[in-house]
Formats: structure tokens, C-alpha cells, sequence
């Protein structure tokens, strides 16, 4: 990564630091829409199984990993004030971190794992196979907590391509398993939906041992030496990633959880509803890697620009990346209208599941403006280590406004299940809202950026 002096520079440096991780987003969501549409083909049941498994696992993971890409602005600052020496101790921390995240997950699950979906209105199939799904998943939970810290570092860097490559290597090998184990081909076990589970896992440990070979012997990584010295926990260094980490965690939790909430709201409702709503969500959630991917691209650009100091570089940053996202997103809305039944059929064969699928990706059009906007800026806050008023912002929208909404329509509506849809809409069109003014405020006040229009 290096400094740039015009517009055209920027946007050149921007879109080849977002394209690789966008490819590397779609690779890691790939791993969970194969698992969805496999085990769809698989069975209905398994299905719904996979998306209530599915929606507990990925509401904790994000939120906790999130916690882990506080190491990306760390870094990225760090580079931009070239203070490169405290770079792998920064890391090494994180990966510490890591791994005692994971484990504490591992035992709290142990013990209310159960209880939570004993709670539920499953049926006892539905209930199986999403318990075990999530203790498959639970057995490469260390090392893709580890993967994070070490994916935040590597694209702190700007080699955003290398991520893309470590991740496309290991996309075959998991649709590869999640084929011979959900299916039992090739004398594996038939294991349906949890299959998918163990696939998922191994995944996850072989992206992460690559993770650690690229960066033990490829420059500019080897040039930081992150393992050839084994530093001792520094609770300090724990406090300075959790101040913030912790925000950033907890409000991709609330973002998250939110669709989570309502998957397993919606467990009242019968197994074609649950397997329609999760297959359109899934959807949603694919083409949500762009603004995504946008949101963590800025968080590097604009960090890398605080870090050095030039305010008004990472002003125009800002403003490249939510133009583009919106653009973007406008092309995938009209995309997502005119082809939704056809996206649906790629789920399941299941005709009724088909039709109620397209009439939910019809309310996932207007997740896209909203989408759009607040991710962009949430990366870009994450920039500047502006990070509380988004975690603020995140529960308001989400669990203030967005799911008391949902409810009240989808209870005393004819909506039913759509309704929570249309509280989901809501809350993302709160939280853009309040996040614009909060970068507004930010770029004003705290980090103030003379003479934009010159450059």
C-alpha cells in the first residue's frame, strides 16, 4: 500500500485493495451457501436444520471474530506511521486472543447448547440435525478464530490478493467434502446436513495452517517476523485490541443476531416457511459481500491515510467507497427483481419452497440502498477507531426499532413471517441514517479535512 495523490490514484489503489477481499468474502460465504443449498438438495429437513444451526453459529461467530478485526486498523495505523517494530507483537497478541475466544466459546456451548434448542419449536429432526451440526462446526472453531487475526494482518498490509488466493485454494476442497459427506459418497458416511458441519471444519484448519506458511516465508510478511519469537500474554496489548474490538464485535453481534432472531422467531412457523426464509436470507447475504467487502477495504485505506495523518485522503476514501457501493448495489437490486425465481430454484426443487423463496427475496430488495450505505461508513469509522457509536447505532436499529417492528407486524398483520422482513428493512434504514450523521461529525470535528475538492 502506498500514498496516493489524486483522485484517480485512489480509486485505483481502492478498487485493488476491495476486489481481492470481495473474491475472498464470497469464497468464505461460498463455504455456507454450499453448505445451504447442498443440504437443501439433501432434504428439507435438513435444511431447516442447517439454517437454524446456521443462524446460532454465525450470530456468535461474527460477533466474536468481529472483536478480532480490531488487529486491521491496529495495523494499518501502525504502517501509516511507520512503526512497523510493534507489528507482530500486536499480532501475536491477537492470535492469543484467538484461541482463548474459541476455547471459551467450545465450553459455554458445552453447557447451553442444548437448552437452547430444547426451547425451540422444532421438530425433533429439525432439532437433531441442527445440534449436530453446530458440534461438527465446533471442531474447527480454533482455528478460524486464529485465521481472522492473521487474515486482518495480511490485508492490514494491502495484499488483499493473498487472502483471495488462500481462500480459493481451499472453496473446492470443502464443496469436495460437503459432497461426500453429506451424501455419503465414496464410502464416507451419508451424515445429511451435518456433513456440511465437518467439511466446514476442515476447511477451516487447512486455511489457516496456509495462512501461517505464507507468513513465515513470503515477503513482505516474513519481513515482520510474527512467529520466529514467542511473546509472553500482555494483558495490556489484550486491552488496547479489546478497546476496540469489543465495539466492532458487538455491533456486527447486533447486525448479525438480528437475522438470527428472527430465524429462530420464526421456528413457530412450519419447515417450508423456515427453509424459504433462509434460503432468500442466504441471498441477501451473498450479495451483502459487496458493501461488505467495500467496509473492509475502506477500514485499510482509511487507516492507513489516519495513521500518516492526511485527513483529507482519507475523506475522499470514504467518499469513493460508499459511491461505489451504492452504484453496485443498485445493479444487484435490479438483478435480484427480474431473476428471483430463478435464484430461488437454485436452493431447492421443492416447488412451494420456490414461490414463497421468490416472494422474500422480493423485501430483500430493500435491504440493498440501506445495506449499502452503513457499511461503508462502518468501515470507515473503523478507520478512524471510531467504533462505540456504531456499536450504538447497531443495537438502536436493531433490537430497538427493527425487531420490535418485525414482531408487531408479523403478529398482528396479515404478513405473517413476511412482517419480520419488513422490521428488518427498517432497522438497516435507522442505522444508515444515524451512521451518515455520525461520519458527518466525525470528519467535521475529530478528524476535520481542509480542501477536498482539490485533490
Amino acid at each position: 500500500m502506498k500514498q496516493t495523490h489524486s483522485k484517480k490514484e485512489k480509486i485505483i489503489q481502492f478498487v485493488k485493495i476491495m476486489l481481492p477481499i470481495f473474491i475472498t468474502q464470497i469464497g468464505l460465504f461460498s463455504m455456507n451457501f454450499f453448505d445451504t443449498i447442498m443440504s437443501g438438495n439433501y432434504s428439507s429437513s435438513d435444511l431447516a436444520g442447517v439454517a437454524i444451526g446456521s443462524s446460532i453459529w454465525v450470530a456468535v461467530f461474527t460477533g466474536l471474530s468481529g472483536i478480532l478485526l480490531s488487529i486491521t486498523p491496529i495495523v494499518a495505523q501502525l504502517i501509516g506511521a511507520e512503526n512497523k517494530k510493534d507489528v507482530p507483537f500486536s499480532v501475536s497478541q491477537g492470535v492469543y486472543l484467538a484461541v482463548l475466544m474459541a476455547l471459551t466459546v467450545i465450553v459455554i456451548g458445552a453447557f447451553v447448547l442444548n437448552p437452547i434448542l430444547n426451547n425451540m419449536e422444532l421438530s425433533s429432526k429439525v432439532r437433531e440435525i441442527a445440534h449436530d451440526y453446530l458440534i461438527a462446526l465446533s471442531f474447527g472453531m480454533i482455528p478460524l478464530f486464529v485465521y481472522n487475526v492473521l487474515r486482518s494482518f495480511i490485508d492490514a498490509l494491502g495484499q488483499t490478493r493473498v487472502s483471495m488466493m488462500i481462500t480459493l485454494l481451499c472453496l473446492p476442497i470443502n464443496v469436495v467434502f460437503n459432497y461426500l459427506l453429506i451424501f455419503g459418497k465414496f464410502g464416507f458416511p451419508e451424515l445429511g446436513g451435518v456433513g456440511a458441519g465437518y467439511a466446514s471444519s476442515i476447511t477451516y484448519w487447512l486455511i489457516t495452517f496456509i495462512a501461517i506458511g505464507v507468513i513465515k516465508g513470503v515477503q513482505p510478511f516474513s519481513h515482520y517476523n510474527v512467529f520466529r519469537r514467542l511473546y509472553k500474554i500482555s494483558l495490556s496489548e489484550w486491552k488496547a485490541i479489546l478497546k476496540i474490538g469489543v465495539p466492532i464485535g458487538f455491533s456486527i453481534f447486533f447486525e448479525t443476531s438480528i437475522f438470527s432472531a428472527v430465524t429462530l422467531l420464526m421456528s413457530t412457523f412450519d419447515t417450508i416457511t423456515i427453509a424459504s426464509h433462509q434460503a432468500a436470507l442466504n441471498f441477501a447475504s451473498f450479495v451483502y459481500m459487496v458493501p461488505l467487502s467495500m467496509s473492509m477495504a475502506l477500514t485499510i485505506v482509511v487507516g492507513f491515510e489516519v495513521g500518516a495523518k492526511r485527513y483529507v485522503d482519507a475523506k475522499m476514501y470514504s467518499m469513493i467507497g460508499i459511491a461505489f457501493a451504492v452504484g453496485i448495489s443498485l445493479l444487484f437490486g435490479i438483478f435480484l427483481f427480474f431473476f428471483r425465481e430463478q435464484i430461488a430454484s437454485i436452493y431447492t426443487k421443492e416447488a412451494a419452497v420456490i414461490a414463497m423463496t421468490s416472494k422474500f427475496l422480493l423485501f430483500a430488495l430493500f435491504f440493498q440502498l440501506s445495506d449499502a450505505i452503513q457499511a461503508p461508513i462502518q468501515g470507515v469509522l473503523r478507520g478512524y477507531k471510531d467504533v462505540n457509536f456504531t456499536f450504538l447505532m447497531a443495537f438502536i436499529s436493531f433490537w430497538i426499532v427493527g425487531l420490535p417492528t418485525g414482531y408487531l407486524f408479523a403478529t398482528f398483520t396479515d404478513l405473517q413471517a413476511f412482517g419480520y422482513w419488513i422490521g428488518l428493512i427498517v432497522g438497516l434504514a435507522v442505522g444508515a441514517i444515524g451512521l451518515s450523521l455520525r461520519l458527518l461529525y466525525v470528519q467535521k470535528t475529530k478528524f476535520p479535512a481542509k480542501n477536498v475538492s482539490e485533490i
